[in-house]
């Protein structure tokens, strides 16, 4: 298995992570999880869609979701 350099900082400040990687690793990664499978697409292009016609929530939390 080949090794990935990733840095992961973490900020003092709030939630926040700092992830550090370069794009063949992020093109690997998004490959693994299945990000350029035809379904994630269409729900990306469907998601877009939503946006530009103003269809959408903002939310501060996924827990304020449910």
């Amino acid at each position: 298995m080949a090794s990935m350099n990733i840095k992961i900082k973490n900020k003092k400040q709030g939630k926040r992570l700092c992830v550090e990687m370069d794009a063949d690793i992020l093109e690997r990664m998004a490959a693994n999880f299945g990000f350029f499978g035809e379904n994630f697409l269409s729900s990306v292009k469907e998601a877009e869609g939503d946006y530009k016609n103003g269809r959408f929530k903002k939310i501060s939390s996924l827990s304020s979701i449910k």
